[in-house]
């Protein structure tokens, strides 16, 4: 496979570029102070008593989500299905709890749940961050594909297909996905990243600079953007060899095996 160099790319490239402006939005820490602080979290939310409507109680459950409370989100959806009975948006809400406490299996059942409803493009999508994180990137990309067939405009989607498509090898298919998530959210760091991931992939390590400093990437970012791009570049290249191994395969004249004798009187009794 040829890497995509023409100008096409670059343009692409410098629309992401122009594109991906906005200001970084502040990363999650670690440490004693932010564990503290989630503990007491989960604990104030254990003690605050149900909203009365389901609106509401699903908003709670959302925020809860939202701040990282996924177990505390978890007891909540149980009492909430135990009350108003279950619904596609508690189903996706457990399913994303389920994976984000790591439990892909129940996850995965989770969101299959999702596939004949009208969130079926967000079952898929979870479908395929599962086999993604369990290192299926061929299995991820068909299913965060089929994911953004069903909604086209989503970045974070389209974002999730592009980097599928880089560590499964397949470079040039990733760069669509990318740009229009680019374009879509020019402010979203994972999406500026996996274009700069894409960049450095296909060779255009400027471009690639030259976003990592206008969306200030951090040091540990970057360095997780670098070995990233090895791991693509080490998919590319088993693409490559796989695809050449079955080309030489398909070249290679078939040789007619001699005719077999009369079958051992052991085989002929278990043909009968």
């Amino acid at each position: 496979m040829r890497l995509a160099r023409g100008g096409g790319a670059y343009l692409a490239a410098s629309l992401a570029l122009t594109l991906l402006g906005g200001c970084a939005s502040t990363l999650a820490g670690y440490g004693v102070g932010p564990q503290a602080e989630r503990q007491a979290q989960i604990q104030q939310a254990g003690r605050e008593p149900a909203p009365d409507t389901p609106a509401v109680y699903l908003d709670l459950i959302s925020r809860m989500q939202t701040e990282g409370l996924y177990y505390a989100s978890l007891a909540h959806i149980d009492a909430f299905e135990k009350q108003y009975g279950a619904r596609p948006d508690t189903i996706l809400m457990r399913a994303d709890a389920l994976r984000m406490t790591d439990q892909p299996g129940p996850a995965a059942d989770a969101y299959t749940k999702l596939l004949q409803t009208p969130l079926a493009a967000r079952g898929y999508r979870g479908l395929g961050l599962i086999a993604g994180a369990a290192g299926d990137f061929g299995g991820a990309a068909r299913q965060l594909q089929e994911a953004a067939r069903l909604a086209p405009t989503d970045p974070s989607t389209l974002s999730d297909l592009g980097y599928a498509k880089l560590r499964e090898g397949d470079i040039d298919s990733a760069r669509v996905p990318l740009m229009q998530a680019a374009q879509l959210d020019g402010s979203n760091q994972k999406i500026a990243s996996n274009v700069a991931l894409y960049l450095i992939a296909n060779g255009d390590e400027t471009h690639a600079a030259a976003l990592m400093d206008q969306q200030k990437l951090t040091p540990e970012v970057r360095a997780a953007i670098r070995r990233d791009a090895v791991k693509v570049t080490a998919a590319r290249w088993a693409q490559q060899r796989a695809a050449q191994v079955q080309q030489e395969a398909r070249a290679t004249p078939v040789v007619s095996a001699p005719a077999a004798g009369p079958a051992p009187r052991l085989l002929q009794r278990f043909s009968q």
